[in-house]
């Protein structure tokens, strides 16, 4: 029957003869069947007898199944299937549960997965499901690591902001380094296609009174701010909705903002007095943030930024209407934890730079996150980062810090676990702080073993490897390749293993080695998954990654989709792993 089936797809294509390798692949595509066209290439080359670039209908057979049988899901379908030729809707229902921990699941389900997956008519209508049927359900997005749920808004949306982590972006319109670098609208659309929430627009007097947005007391170049308020208000609430709240300096009491409402402020200028601060924290401390929420829905939404750049001034100048628009998010400088207990209000907030931030973590761990359990803290890269490198974001979401913010344009293991961390929550780019970072009595340390801990046991098989990218300096579709399995978190919970070697072979590598984990505080962990092709003179090169938080991992037979350094997907690379965890 798969035979008849097979042979009713492909049979046209050869009706003028042998066909060459670009109409193999498309007719590979054609099949539902993803494929790297440098690894068709080279299954191609290595089944085409005659050496003449074109094959027979024979041929294609064998490329085809060398590339779509997998003999590691061959494995698993002959354990499920009682006659090894096709699943019943019971034997499908029995890997499901046990395999997948699909603990919920009923015929029904069962059924819904052959009518969507199963290729061959005659046997959907037996409600069966062929090995074809089969290995198109395993590389389908429902057999994927990340959980469903976890791909939508799935958590409470109605905390205060403060509960939240915010993806954070800094210095938004560079796209380069920060002190020759062009400035570009690119920068604030490619952030918030990624769900970003915190941008920034350090705005500055331009000729004819007409603002522009750069960075100030550089070289970089210049954009008008009404370009990039354009670019905002056409890409911020593709993940998002419908609101902004501005942060920035104010003038007065929200008491005496609600009296000027309505009146004419075109123009108006007023002074307060600011203490005098290092260059660093002053270029920070002047920005103006602004924050996007839906309005209907009470959900938080995106943030976005605006300043006054300040050099030791003690009288500041605010435009008296952007003034008027701070209402919940009031910047004010950071002075000592103790101070903010004293003094500071429910609607003001802090940007402290990473060196200070870093400091204070260490000495007073525990009472930064008492701080951010109330005011929303913002983290920011120190300034000698002039080649707009980042820091490492985990060290201060550890404490609770609501806006860790990166430099987006720079790839890297710290854009790697902010892109993975905003996975959750449906990219959103809110996720709801654990418990014991929102909860103001709380006595949770990161730089300690927590009390009452419930830790997760996580154990991972990585079986192979599938269509892996091959090397740069390999003519063909060869690599070396080992895979890099670390896990991010709390400092105790920070954890690196990784594989043995696979000599020249990217297209098919198979491991079947087991790691296990033991992680103290899984809320906060992640971990990533790097793909690369060894090199003992130039060290290991880069082939593709992933990384999620740990509780967003599904359970069983699970295929990890890599991506570039740069963050764009190498599909139908990925690795295929077999996950188990308990608590």
């Amino acid at each position: 029957m798969e035979n008849k089936w097979f042979l009713s797809k492909i049979r046209d294509e050869f009706k003028g003869g042998k066909i060459n390798v670009e109409k193999t692949y498309r007719l590979l595509e054609k099949l539902d069947i993803p494929c790297n066209y440098i690894h068709v290439k080279s299954v191609f080359k290595d089944n085409d007898r005659l050496k003449q670039g074109r094959i027979t209908i024979e041929e294609f057979r064998s490329i085809y199944r060398i590339i779509a049988h997998r003999e590691e899901i061959i494995e698993i379908f002959n354990t499920y299937s009682g006659n090894q030729k096709f699943l019943f809707e019971k034997n499908l229902l029995q890997f499901l549960i046990q395999e997948q921990y699909a603990l919920d699941m009923t015929t029904n389900i069962a059924f819904e997965i052959i009518q969507k997956y199963e290729p061959i008519e005659e046997v959907k209508r037996a409600h069966q499901m062929s090995f074809e049927g089969f290995i198109r359900y395993m590389g389908s997005p429902e057999c994927q690591i990340l959980k469903t749920d976890c791909g939508k808004v799935y958590q409470d949306m109605n905390h205060p902001l403060n509960d939240y982590f915010i993806s954070s972006s800094h210095n938004t319109y560079l796209v380069s380094d920060q002190l020759l670098g062009p400035s570009d609208l690119w920068g604030y659309v490619s952030a918030l296609v990624k769900g970003c929430r915190c941008l920034e627009i350090d705005c500055w007097d331009g000729s004819r009174n007409e603002p522009v947005v750069y960075h100030g007391y550089t070289l970089t170049s210049k954009l008008l701010f009404k370009t990039v308020i354009q670019s905002i208000q056409k890409y911020a609430f593709i993940a998002l909705k419908f609101k902004i709240l501005v942060r920035n300096k104010k003038i007065g009491s929200l008491r005496e903002t609600r009296e000027r409402k309505g009146s004419d402020k075109h123009g108006q200028v007023e002074e307060y007095e600011e203490i005098d601060q290092d260059v660093d924290d002053e270029v920070k401390e002047s920005k103006a943030l602004a924050i996007l929420e839906d309005d209907s829905q009470k959900e938080p939404g995106a943030i976005i930024a605006a300043g006054l750049p300040l050099f030791r001034r003690r009288r500041v100048k605010v435009a008296m209407a952007l003034s008027d628009l701070v209402i919940y998010t009031k910047a004010e400088k950071f002075i000592s934890f103790q101070h903010s207990r004293l003094y500071q209000q429910f609607n003001e907030s802090n940007s402290i730079g990473e060196s200070e931030a870093r400091k204070l973590s260490k000495l007073k761990g525990h009472e930064f996150i008492l701080h951010t359990s109330k005011f929303i803290t913002r983290i920011y890269p120190k300034a000698t980062r002039a080649d707009s490198s980042n820091f490492n974001p985990q060290d201060f979401w550890n404490i609770g810090c609501q806006m860790v913010a990166l430099n987006f344009q720079t790839p890297g293991l710290p854009m790697d676990l902010q892109n993975g961390k905003f996975l959750d929550n449906g990219c959103s780019g809110y996720i709801l702080k654990p418990h014991f970072l929102r909860d103001i009595k709380t006595e949770f340390n990161p730089n300690e073993t927590p009390k009452d801990i419930d830790p997760v046991t996580l154990t991972i098989r990585l079986i192979s490897g599938i269509q892996l990218p091959p090397s740069n300096h390999s003519s063909s579709n060869k690599a070396d390749t080992v895979v890099v399995l670390e896990i991010f978190g709390v400092p105790n919970d920070h954890v690196k293993r990784q594989t043995r070697v696979i000599k020249r072979n990217a297209f098919c590598p198979r491991w079947n080695e087991t790691f296990t984990f033991i992680i103290q505080v899984p809320e906060l962990a992640l971990i990533r998954f790097v793909v690369e092709n060894q090199s003992l003179i130039t060290g290991n090169e880069f082939l593709g990654q992933y990384t999620l938080p740990v509780l967003c991992m599904n359970k069983g037979y699970r295929r990890v989709p890599l991506f570039s350094k740069m963050g764009e997907s190498l599909e139908p690379a990925a690795l295929f792993i077999y996950v188990w965890y308990v608590r």
